[in-house]
């Protein structure tokens, strides 16, 4: 897992697997695997799956790289607590997972809260299982 600047300003992580390297073999079956995990936490919940690829493909200017085949979101939250309206501003999270051909892209911007950086690692990180 790798961590960088998006464009200058916003800490990412990103995993890229090969798909010989994972028992996952479509976005649709990752984006399970993440519901699965986001149910089985104690915090976090479930909010939607934004499906990106189909959404920018429909639009008359929409634009695609080349390469990318499907692309998803899964939208869900951590919050057990509500501090200030400025933590509004960082939630919810959502991991991005996309469809490469030979490998998946899955990506997700750092959150504030240490924990649920540790739960998203661990529940990407568990996509590899050679």
């Amino acid at each position: 897992m790798t961590q960088k600047i998006f464009k200058e300003k916003y800490p990412i992580f990103e995993l890229i697997v090969n798909k010989k390297e994972t028992k996952y073999q479509s976005v649709d079956e990752i984006i399970a695997h993440f519901k699965e995990q986001i149910d089985a936490h104690p915090v976090a919940t479930y909010i939607a799956t934004f499906d990106h690829y189909a959404h920018t493909s429909a639009l008359a200017e929409g634009s695609v790289a080349e390469g990318i085949r499907a692309a998803k979101n899964i939208i869900f939250c951590f919050g057990k607590e509500l501090p200030t309206p400025e933590v509004m501003a960082v939630r919810p999270r959502s991991i991005g997972v996309s469809d490469l051909g030979d490998r998946f892209v899955v990506i997700f911007m750092e959150a504030p809260n240490p924990q649920a950086n540790e739960a998203m690692e661990t529940w990407t990180k568990a996509l590899v299982s050679l």
